[in-house]
């Protein structure tokens, strides 16, 4: 008998890091909440699960982070004052982001001892299902967003999100080791954390954006540290090849790696540049800067 596939209504949000390349912005701010024009990069990782089809939100937090679950809450202060000024438009906005009640969860990860650590810390927010995974300094502008092209395409067991990276820049990233493709999709038969480019299996580098089965949990419970002394997530995951189905997803879209100042900059200049309200000006002004 064929095994039912669950559908995927949780994801987990992993926003404990502690931001030190961005110091000092990120001594009282935490780095996810750092914008892309007007927005922080939580909310674009929210968003993202919200056209997904995600019903349930787990962020895993750590101190000097409650500014994330102020963020999602109602601002009674704020939307009063904009109510007296009659800017309906952005009150309505501001309003229609908080999520449901009943639906965000807040989990604290006392001590950040790597990304497993961190989705190992919302294990008892999940149960017998599958869950998304979402990195908020992962900013992937696709149409249709990242994770729900990866949902289309999950037909049970583990799925990652990948791109083609620099061979040079291997030691920075995990890297799958490719089977066969099927359209988007590629068989993982291994995962190797930050090879160095002379022992990379290939330049396919694992980005911020996972669907896993609940058999992970169990690896991850046993706390056993990889690469940099910290629990990996893609070690759990390659101890689950050959136990359950494994597909890297090569996505459609633009990924800017936010957790550095130049993917950061890269960003919100591209935002920037197809912003209707500014779009015009900031290439002009852009355009008179290159020249002078």
């Amino acid at each position: 008998m064929s095994k039912t596939i669950k559908k995927i209504r949780k994801a987990i949000f992993p926003v404990g890091g502690l931001g030190t390349r961005f110091l000092p912005a990120t001594k009282t701010i935490p780095k996810e909440m750092l914008p892309i024009l007007d927005k922080p990069l939580v909310q674009y990782a929210v968003e993202e699960a919200l056209e997904a089809g995600i019903e349930e939100f787990i962020f895993v937090t750590g101190r000097g982070k409650s500014a994330i679950e102020d963020y999602f809450d109602h601002s009674i202060e704020l939307e009063k004052n904009l109510k007296d000024q009659k800017k309906g438009k952005i009150l309505s906005y501001i309003q229609n982001m908080i999520l449901n009640p009943g639906s965000v969860s807040f989990v604290r990860q006392q001590n950040p001892s790597g990304l497993g650590h961190a989705i190992w810390c919302a294990r008892n927010f999940i149960s017998n299902e599958p869950v998304a995974i979402l990195l908020a300094d992962d900013l992937i502008d696709a149409k249709p967003g990242c994770m729900k092209q990866m949902i289309q395409e999950w037909k049970g067991g583990n799925m990652i999100a990948t791109t083609n990276v620099k061979n040079k820049d291997t030691s920075s990233y995990g890297i799958i080791s490719p089977g066969k493709i099927i359209g988007n999709k590629i068989e993982v038969k291994n995962i190797i954390e930050k090879p160095n480019p002379d022992k990379a299996p290939s330049n396919i580098a694992v980005v911020g954006r996972y669907i896993i089965e609940p058999e992970v949990f169990s690896h991850l419970s046993l706390q056993k540290k990889g690469a940099n002394n910290e629990i990996q997530l893609t070690d759990s995951l390659s101890f689950q090849i050959g136990k359950a189905p494994f597909f890297a997803y090569n996505f459609d879209g633009i990924r800017y790696d936010c957790g550095t100042k130049l993917g950061f900059t890269q960003a919100n200049t591209n935002y920037a540049l197809n912003d209707p309200t500014i779009g015009i000006e900031y290439k002009n002004w852009l355009y008179s800067l290159l020249k002078s």
